[in-house]
């Protein structure tokens, strides 16, 4: 079995978003729903009907993100209303990896978004804009990062 790439996952609705926080749960740290529900200090029941439905309350999105480890539903949040979220920087160096992982983005990105306009009926316009947001996110963050480095935080 392959294991999903979580930095190049976007949700496409909200009972995506929440799925992909509980799959992320069940993957990384697995963690079964009624452990989840237990650190969110709701019940299982209760949140099997919320992700379900995807009415899971607004104000407990932050503690289910947190009790899963990932920031899905916020993330498609925020896109749902136009805007970008992006990683807060600490300052940190980069490393040959981020490059590396950069440049991959970019190529994969720029060939979908090449296609796209080659052929727009044919091309996934999801995909491309995935890939594009999720270059744009790293872009972003490269570009606080730069900004932060002359003042990294301290770890706690």
């Amino acid at each position: 079995m392959n294991r999903r790439n979580w930095k190049r996952v976007h949700p496409n609705s909200l009972v995506d978003a929440l799925r992909l926080c509980k799959e992320f749960a069940q993957e990384k740290s697995n963690l079964s729903i009624e452990r989840i529900a237990d650190r969110m200090g709701a019940s299982h029941d209760s949140l099997y009907k919320w992700l379900a439905t995807g009415r899971l309350p607004a104000i407990l999105i932050p503690a289910f993100e947190h009790a899963c480890g990932c920031h899905f539903a916020s993330c498609w949040l925020a896109a749902s209303a136009g805007k970008l979220a992006i990683d807060m920087p600490t300052g940190r160096t980069a490393t040959q990896t981020d490059m590396v992982e950069l440049n991959s983005c970019f190529g994969a990105a720029l060939q979908l978004l090449a296609d796209f306009y080659a052929a727009p009926g044919k091309a996934d316009a999801a995909e491309t804009l995935a890939a594009l947001a999720s270059h744009l996110q790293q872009v972003a963050w490269h570009h606080a990062n730069v900004s932060q480095h002359a003042t990294p935080e301290l770890d706690f």
